[in-house]
C-alpha cells in the first residue's frame, strides 16, 4: 500500500513563503523550506519538479495576493495615486518581503517587472483619463512613475524617511500629475528608460 502524504503543497507553498517574507529569496532553498515545515525535503520534490517550479508557483501565490488584497485598495479615486499608495504602504508593512522581491536580485526571471507592468497598464486602461494614451507615452508614465513610488518605497521600507499618509498622497498626486500633462521634456526622458 502506497503512503499517504502528511504535507500537502499549500503547506509548502506557505513554508516557502515564510522563509522569503522573513529571510528573503537568498535563503529559498529545499533545505531551509523543510527545516521550517520540520520536515526532509522529500514531500517538496514529491509536489515540484524541482526548486524552479516551486519558486514559480510561490511568485504566483504572491502576484495573486498582491493583485486582490494590497494594491487595489482605494484612497483617493485616483487609481495611479492608490497604486502608488498601496505600494508604498506595503513596503512598509512587509519590509522583508518587498525587499525580497523589489530589491534583491536572486529571482533571476523578469515576471515581477511583467507583473508590475501588466498590473499598472490594466490599471491605466481603466481609468477614462489614461486608456487612449500611446504606447510611448504609456510606458514613459510607467517608467517615470515606478522610478518615483520604489523610490519612496524604498526610503520609507528603511525608515530614512517617515511621511505621513498625507505627504505621500500629496507626492503621488503631484507626480502623476507631471506625469501625465503634455510634459515632453519628461516624455522623453522617461521613455528611454527600460526595465529588465
Amino acid at each position: 500500500m502506497a503512503r499517504k502524504k502528511t504535507i500537502t503543497r499549500d503547506q509548502i507553498l506557505k513554508a516557502a513563503y515564510e522563509v522569503v517574507a522573513k529571510e528573503g529569496f537568498s535563503k529559498f532553498t529545499a533545505r531551509n523550506i523543510a527545516a521550517k515545515m520540520k520536515c526532509s525535503t522529500q514531500p517538496i520534490y514529491l509536489e515540484f519538479k524541482n526548486m524552479d517550479d516551486l519558486k514559480q508557483a510561490l511568485l504566483k501565490e504572491i502576484f495573486d495576493y498582491l493583485s486582490a488584497e494590497v494594491l487595489p485598495k482605494d484612497h483617493t479615486g485616483d487609481k495611479l495615486v492608490d497604486l502608488g499608495f498601496n505600494y508604498i504602504k506595503f513596503a512598509i508593512k512587509e519590509k522583508k518581503l518587498y525587499k525580497a522581491l523589489y530589491l534583491e536580485e536572486s529571482l533571476d526571471d523578469h515576471s515581477l517587472q511583467k507583473f508590475s507592468f501588466d498590473y499598472f497598464v490594466q490599471l491605466v486602461q481603466q481609468d477614462p483619463e489614461y486608456k487612449d494614451l500611446p504606447e510611448d507615452k504609456l510606458s514613459a508614465l510607467y517608467a517615470g512613475f515606478w522610478i518615483i513610488v520604489t523610490g519612496l518605497a524604498a526610503l520609507t521600507s528603511a525608515n530614512i524617511m517617515k511621511p505621513s499618509d498625507e505627504e505621500i498622497e500629496i507626492l503621488l498626486t503631484e507626480t502623476v500629475k507631471n506625469l501625465t500633462t503634455n510634459n515632453d521634456k519628461l516624455n522623453q526622458t522617461f521613455s528611454g528608460f527600460k526595465f529588465h
